[in-house]
């Protein structure tokens, strides 16, 4: 099992991350869908800069908890065409690179993944972005 990350590693990691997203935000026009590169870039820097203020108070597992419950809220957009829902491919992406960063267990990954809405299915809660602490409770 990998070791536990400490909060500046989680820090330095999404910095890369953010760092990335934003080189991709910029060659967004020499794609073939500039705008839906653009929108998946932004949103995975969204994340990214949410994750990082929720690692400055907070410590790494809880970090992934809070992760997990984000990547939960997302509507389900697998299958779909590329260039559609790229806000929420984005996300979701963001996510799993997080999950691949901290070394989650894939396992719990896909528990979270088959818990997450189909599309349409709840839009205010997929739709909201959550600001307090998820419940962590069993």
């Amino acid at each position: 099992m990998k070791e536990q990350m400490t909060t500046d590693q989680l820090l330095q990691g999404l910095k890369h991350y953010r760092r990335i997203a934003r080189q991709d935000m910029l060659r967004a026009p020499e794609t073939p869908h500039p705008e839906a590169f653009l929108t998946h870039a932004e949103s995975r820097r969204e994340v990214y800069v949410d994750l990082s203020a929720y690692a400055g108070e907070h410590a790494p597992d809880d970090v992934t908890l809070y992760a997990l419950d984000l990547y939960r809220r997302l509507p389900f957009v697998t299958g779909t065409p590329e260039a559609e829902h790229p806000d929420i491919k984005g996300r979701e992406n963001a996510l799993e690179n997080f999950f691949l960063l901290v070394g989650l267990d894939p396992k719990t990954r896909r528990e979270a993944r088959s818990k997450r809405p189909k599309l349409g299915a709840a839009p205010e809660e997929a739709a909201s972005e959550p600001s307090e602490t998820p419940a962590t409770g069993g």
